[in-house]
């Protein structure tokens, strides 16, 4: 009786370490989020108001606004959604429900895993060969796009099959059993349960190619472009591109760096209303499973 008594306090003192170690360790991720927020805020803010928002840049970018990369860096992002997502769950969909477990499937997640691995200046290398110069789109926002779709790919096709495997199987048997066909079964009983999750993918994708400068560097960003774009052939300015310049260049250094961090805070903030929207449109999905 006393042994079992101290083998269980033994198991509940392990239990409390264990958790307390899992605690800190996420408070301290969060600590460090909330000290990299902090630092843009007390680094950044000086610079923003409401003409460094709405006007053009000028003087080299040392004064004036940054607008246009603002305007480009949205453009690039739904951009390459609009490629990546609906390829990128098609992919997942056809991994997860028709592909049979074989060497086949297990080839297509090894180089879907290796794709996502390259860094992001070999997308921009390839972007620069295939669209801007083999295609002839020159550096425009339609192989800008492509290229970050491209570097999205992976993070989308990931969570869609993830989202899928999630859905209980006892639903794709019912339907199935009731006379539907595979694809009825996957889009009208699979894919709405799954969805709210895939649009984890639709998240993490945005966060990933909002930021990212080597791929826009060599296939759409301009350095100095105080226009709105016309077309999707046209180049534009993007808040990665624009930081990078800002921050590297040596004129005015005190001024630059100033706008450098204010840029910075408002590429975080759009970041962040991205991803508030798109789990606002998760919820607004789940509420709708729930209801069916």
């Amino acid at each position: 009786m006393y042994q079992e008594t101290k083998i269980s306090r033994q198991k509940r003192r392990n239990q409390r370490i264990a958790f307390g170690i899992f605690t800190f360790f996420s408070y301290f991720i969060v600590a460090i989020l909330f000290s990299i927020l902090a630092f843009l805020i007390v680094k950044g803010f000086g610079a923003i108001s409401w003409e460094f928002i709405t006007e053009m840049p000028k003087e080299g970018m040392t004064k004036g606004g940054i607008f246009p990369a603002i305007v480009g860096t949205l453009i690039l992002v739904i951009g390459s959604m609009i490629f990546a997502f609906p390829i990128g769950v098609m992919a997942g969909i056809y991994m997860t429900e028709y592909v049979k477990d074989g060497w086949i499937k297990r080839f297509i997640k090894l180089m879907t895993n290796n794709l996502a691995g390259i860094p992001s200046i070999v997308f921009g290398l390839f972007g620069m060969a295939l669209f801007v110069n083999k295609l002839e789109f020159g550096d425009s926002i339609l192989a800008g796009a492509l290229t970050l779709g491209l570097l999205a790919l992976p993070v989308v096709i990931r969570t869609t099959e993830e989202a899928l495997k999630a859905v209980d199987n006892t639903f794709r048997q019912a339907s199935l059993g009731l006379g539907a066909s595979k694809w009825q079964t996957t889009r009208k009983v699979v894919l709405p349960i799954a969805f709210p999750n895939i649009i984890t993918g639709l998240i993490l994708s945005i966060g990933r190619v909002s930021g990212e400068t080597a791929p826009i560097l060599f296939t759409v960003a301009a350095y100095f472009l105080p226009k709105l774009p016309t077309g999707i052939f046209d180049q534009v300015m993007a808040l990665p591109y624009h930081l990078y310049v800002i921050s590297t260049s040596g004129t005015n250094i005190e001024a630059s760096r100033e706008i450098a961090y204010g840029t910075a805070l408002i590429l975080i903030l759009i970041v962040l209303i991205c991803n508030i929207l798109a789990n606002r449109l998760r919820k607004y999905l789940s509420k709708k499973v729930k209801k069916y």
